[in-house]
């Protein structure tokens, strides 16, 4: 017979007190042993998973917090489906805040899944099914995630759950997102918006997807509406102190960076952000927005370089880097060439520290752009600004006299086509 501690507040208070981490574990296990199912037993034996949940998350012990659910799974037996779920819920959530155990929380979850099954535990099973459709996403198993979601869509929607069908749509979203397909990502979205308003939707999952929104916005270079998504998105993360308020504020700020708004980046930062939750990724943007005022191509090559991880390893940064890169270089050449009439391209190139060929390049287009009113005299190497040529009142009215006369024609076909009529 296995021994067991009575589960009563005074086994908890000695468990407590152990002297070794290891003796405190053992008794809370011996506690759950305890073959009464009372409703004090039932409220103490919660009390002893909620603390060794906290010695496990305390005493960094990842592996014994992922053996937990299956040594408490003849428990679960004995406890209402509610209590389950909870306990279910702190584990996997618990096991989520440490670092480095994605791998642990995936094959946790398929377990769990397997056994919500076997138990028939269907509505457990589907919300597992979704965490595990999102753990699988962050670790890039595409393929697998969205067959799970394409299951998990089909039997939601038969059943008219809308809040678990929001989460389904919401990640749908995020892996076509993730996969570059922006229509059925945009119409993943569209459907999560869709459910939602049949139902409240809590503040997380709606932060979740304004932030989502703001992510396809900005790819389609919507950035002005993107912009006001991710603030949205900053303030509700914010206020539920979830980490993501940092990422939604780092994309708010590239939307004002690429909208040549980058004076106000380090007032926001200062003012919307406590000193110290401030970290790279913030820091990061605050360069990137100094090289835009300052419209200098060095100071972005060294937010780069001193930032690569928060800006070439983020993929949607990086993929407006280029943009920006080309729009510093093109307020950087308009600021080198502000002085001269002529000057020789060499001269810009050695200003710029750019090959010369790349440089006489860009500066083409820009003339073709109509950046600025010039010519690259090739034969001499040098580029050949002209003064904005000022525009002569006449050729406006010209234009509009030439508009009324068509007007008059057009007027007097109508009628002579009346008239054969």
């Amino acid at each position: 017979m296995a021994v067991f501690l009575p589960a009563t507040r005074e086994s908890i208070i000695q468990a407590l007190r152990a002297y070794h981490p290891y003796d405190t574990i053992s008794s809370f296990y011996q506690i759950l042993e305890d073959p009464s199912f009372a409703p004090y037993a039932l409220s103490m034996k919660m009390l002893a998973i909620k603390n060794l949940i906290e010695e496990f998350m305390e005493r960094k012990m990842p592996e014994d917090l992922f053996h937990l659910l299956t040594r408490l799974r003849p428990f679960f037996s004995s406890v209402p489906n509610v209590k389950t779920a909870k306990i279910v819920w702190d584990v996997i959530d618990s096991l989520g805040k440490m670092p480095g155990t994605s791998d642990l929380q995936i094959e946790l979850c398929r377990e769990t899944v397997q056994w919500a099954r076997a138990e028939r535990r269907t509505f457990l099973r589907r919300r597992l099914e979704a965490r595990l459709a999102a753990l699988l996403l962050e670790d890039k198993e595409y393929l697998e995630a969205l067959t799970l979601l394409n299951g998990l869509v089909k039997e939601v929607r038969r059943l008219d759950d809308k809040l678990l069908l929001v989460e389904i749509h919401l990640l749908e979203s995020k892996l076509h997102s993730s996969l570059r397909d922006l229509q059925k990502a945009k119409a993943a979205l569209l459907a999560a918006k869709t459910a939602a308003n049949a139902v409240y939707l809590p503040p997380a999952q709606q932060a979740a997807m304004d932030f989502q929104s703001g992510i396809l916005l900005l790819e389609e270079k919507e950035y002005r509406i993107a912009d006001s998504y991710f603030f949205e998105a900053f303030e509700s993360f914010t206020d539920l102190e979830d980490p993501k308020g940092v990422l939604s504020l780092k994309y708010n700020l590239l939307c004002m960076i690429i909208l040549d708004e980058a004076d106000n980046v380090a007032d926001i930062i200062s003012n919307d952000v406590d000193y110290h939750n401030r970290g790279p990724d913030l820091d990061a943007m605050e360069a990137l927005a100094n090289a835009r005022n300052m419209r200098s191509l060095n100071l972005f090559e060294i937010a780069l370089r001193d930032y690569k991880a928060q800006l070439e390893g983020d993929p949607i940064v990086h993929r407006h880097l280029s943009s920006l890169y080309d729009t510093l270089l093109e307020d950087n050449l308009c600021r080198l060439v502000e002085p001269f009439s002529r000057v020789e391209i060499a001269h810009i190139s050695e200003l710029i520290k750019l090959p010369v060929d790349h440089v006489e390049q860009k500066l083409c287009r820009m003339i073709l752009d109509k950046k600025f009113t010039g010519i690259m005299d090739q034969g001499a190497g040098c580029l050949v600004i002209f003064d904005d040529p000022e525009l002569h009142p006449i050729y406006p009215e010209t234009l509009v006299t030439i508009l009324d006369a068509g007007k008059v024609v057009d007027s007097l076909y109508a009628r002579y086509a009346k008239l054969i009529s």
